[in-house]
């Protein structure tokens, strides 16, 4: 299962010419920001096999994952299950100089917030699908149990 994830990504890289370097190689805020999709992909894909509703209910519940104080409080709850390396590019990430603000966010869940992107976008294209699935289990699991 795994060989064929990863062929059907050597075939989407392949297909439309992408190479890039190693992850390490990016920087903090390349990774969050694609990250951010990576990761928004991924519940609007969870949510999207739940149920067949209405476009603006999707974006609704979705809206109430894939933002700032969500994937602060996602991070800093997973932290301890995370690896040496893996921390250390959720530091890289929050404590990147954005010149952006959240809309919605305290500038403090910002900062974890792209940091959680920055992991996500890193394991991504480390091409490391198994241990990214792992963490964003981890972080949905998070807002489960709040929900209880």
């Amino acid at each position: 299962m795994e060989q064929e994830r990863n062929d059907s990504f050597q075939y989407f890289k392949e297909i439309f010419h992408i190479e890039h370097g190693s992850p390490e190689s990016y920087s903090p805020l390349a990774l969050a920001y694609i990250g951010d999709s990576i990761f928004d992909v991924i519940v609007r894909t969870i949510e999207v096999s739940k149920a067949n509703k209405q476009a603006n209910k999707y974006h609704r519940d979705v809206s109430k994952i894939v933002c700032a104080p969500a994937q602060a409080r996602m991070i800093l709850a997973i932290l301890e299950n995370l690896t040496e390396e893996e921390i250390a590019i959720y530091k890289r990430g929050r404590n990147a100089n954005s010149y952006t603000k959240a809309k919605n966010a305290s500038r403090t869940d910002y900062r974890n917030a792209t940091g959680f992107e920055a992991l996500i976008g890193y394991l991504y294209l480390k091409e490391d699908f198994t241990r990214l699935t792992d963490v964003v289990k981890m972080g949905l699991a998070v807002l489960e149990s709040e929900e209880k």
